[in-house]
C-alpha cells in the first residue's frame, strides 16, 4: 500500500483541530441533559443514563470495525462521507420521537463519531516527519478542547432553546465540517491490496508484532484510566459537603482541564526532538503527585484545582506522546496503529469508570484517590521495566 505526501497548510491544521474537536463533543452532549431529556421523553432519568454506555459502546464498535479503513480507502472520502452519516445521526437524535429511537440514534453519533480517530492519523500522514508531533499535538489540542467543553455548552444551549437545539446545531455543524473538509483537505492517493477481513485481522497482528504498540497501548490502557477514575466521581465528590455546587459550576470545572489540552502541544513538541521517553517519565511522575494529593487534601478548593490541572496535564501528555510514537512505527498502517491503541485507551477508561463508581460508593473519595494511585503507580512502574524487555513479559517478546 502506498500513500502519497500531500503539503499540509498550517490553515488546515486548525481545521483539522476544530473538526475533531466537534465531532468528539457529540458524545458528551448528553451527560449534563439527562433529566431533561428524560422529561421530555417519558422517562426515568436512570433510563436515559444508559445513553452514556449505548454512546461508548457504539464508539467502541467503531474504533475497532471503521477506523482501520482510513489505511485501505482515500482518508479525504472516507471523512467527509462519515461527517454527512454523523449530521444524519444527530438530526434523528433531536427528532426522537421516543427513548428507543434516541437509544438508537446515539449508538449511530458514537459509532460514527470515531472519524476524528481517522483524522488525527491522517494529520501524521500529511505532516513532515519533522513536524509529526508538533501536528498531531495541535489537532489532540482541539479534540480535547471538544470534550472539555461540550457539557458546559449543551448545558448553556439547551437552557435557552431545549435540549433538541443541541443536536440540531451539532448536525448543521457536523454537515458544513463535512464540506469544508472535503474542499480544503489535501488530496491523497491510497492503494491497497487487503481486503476488509485482511484489514481487521492485521490490526492483532500489528499488535503482536509491534513492541512499542503494545506498551504504548498500556501506558494509555492506564493513562485514560486516571483520568475516568477521577472524572466518573468528581462531580459525586462536588455535589456534597463542603463544596455542593450545582450542576452549573459542576459543568464549569471541566474547563479546568485546558490545561491537557496546553500540554498535547508540549508532548508533541518534545516528541519531535527525541524526548518522548523523558517526556513520559515527567507525565507519569505529574500523573502520580496528582493523585496522592487528590487522595490526601480532596476538600481544599484551591489543591483540587491544582492537582486536577496537574493530572489532566498528566494524562493528556502522555496520550500525546504515545501517539506521536505509534504513529512513527508504520506509515502505511496508521489508521490500524491508531485503532489498536484507541481500543485499548478506551477500555481502560470505561473500565476505570465503572470501578470508580462502585469506589466511591463503597468508600468514598478515599477510595477513589487510591485506585488513581495505583494506576499512576503502575504506570511508572511500566516506565521503569520498558528498558529491560525480559522484565516486561509479552511486551518484551518481539522483533522490534
Amino acid at each position: 500500500m502506498q500513500e502519497n505526501q500531500a503539503q499540509l497548510k498550517r490553515s488546515t491544521v486548525y481545521l483539522m483541530a476544530f473538526a475533531c474537536g466537534a465531532i468528539v463533543a457529540n458524545l458528551y452532549y448528553a451527560q449534563p441533559l439527562l433529566e431533561t431529556i428524560a422529561h421530555s421523553l417519558h422517562t426515568s432519568p436512570s433510563t436515559t443514563s444508559l445513553v452514556v454506555a449505548v454512546t461508548q459502546g457504539g464508539y467502541a464498535l467503531g474504533l475497532f470495525f471503521i477506523v482501520p479503513l482510513g489505511d485501505i480507502f482515500n482518508k479525504k472520502k472516507l471523512i467527509s462521507r462519515m461527517l454527512v452519516g454523523t449530521s444524519a445521526a444527530l438530526l434523528l437524535v433531536a427528532l426522537s420521537p421516543s427513548t428507543s429511537v434516541f437509544m438508537i440514534g446515539s449508538v449511530l453519533v458514537g459509532t460514527s463519531a470515531v472519524v476524528a480517530q481517522v483524522i488525527v492519523p491522517y494529520a501524521s500522514v500529511l505532516a513532515p516527519p519533522a513536524e509529526r508531533g508538533r501536528v498531531v499535538g495541535v489537532v489532540m489540542s482541539g479534540l480535547l478542547l471538544g470534550i472539555l467543553s461540550a457539557r458546559t455548552l449543551s448545558g448553556i444551549v439547551a437552557q435557552a432553546f431545549g435540549w433538541q437545539s443541541v443536536y440540531v446545531i451539532a448536525s448543521v455543524i457536523t454537515l458544513l465540517l463535512a464540506v469544508g473538509l472535503a474542499k480544503f483537505l489535501p488530496v491523497t492517493d491510497v492503494r491497497s491490496d487487503l481486503s476488509y477481513p485482511q484489514l481487521i485481522k492485521s490490526v492483532v497482528t500489528l499488535m503482536r508484532t509491534e513492541r512499542q504498540l503494545r506498551i504504548r497501548s498500556l501506558y494509555g490502557f492506564l493513562g485514560f484510566g486516571m483520568f475516568s477514575v477521577f472524572w466518573a466521581s468528581a462531580a459525586l465528590l462536588l455535589s456534597k459537603p463542603p463544596y455542593s455546587y450545582n450542576n452549573a459550576v459542576i459543568g464549569l470545572f471541566g474547563l479546568v482541564g485546558i490545561a491537557g489540552a496546553l500540554a498535547a502541544n508540549l508532548a508533541g513538541k518534545r516528541s519531535d526532538k527525541g524526548q518522548a521517553r523523558r517526556s513520559t517519565l515527567l507525565f507519569v511522575l505529574a500523573c502520580l503527585v496528582a493523585y496522592v494529593t487528590l487522595t490526601i487534601a480532596p476538600y481544599a478548593l484551591f489543591v483540587l484545582l491544582a492537582a486536577t490541572i496537574l493530572l489532566d496535564l498528566g494524562v493528556q501528555g502522555t496520550h500525546i506522546t504515545n501517539q506521536a510514537i505509534i504513529f512513527s512505527l508504520n506509515p502505511e498502517a496508521r489508521s490500524r496503529l491508531s485503532s489498536a491503541y484507541m481500543t485499548s485507551y478506551f477500555i481502560g477508561g470505561s473500565v476505570s469508570s465503572a470501578i470508580s463508581s462502585v469506589a466511591f460508593a463503597t468508600g468514598g473519595w478515599l477510595a477513589v484517590g487510591l485506585v488513581g494511585t495505583t494506576l499512576a503507580a503502575a504506570s511508572l512502574l511500566l516506565w521503569i521495566l520498558e528498558r529491560f524487555p525480559g522484565a516486561t513479559g509479552s511486551l518484551g517478546s518481539s522483533k522490534n
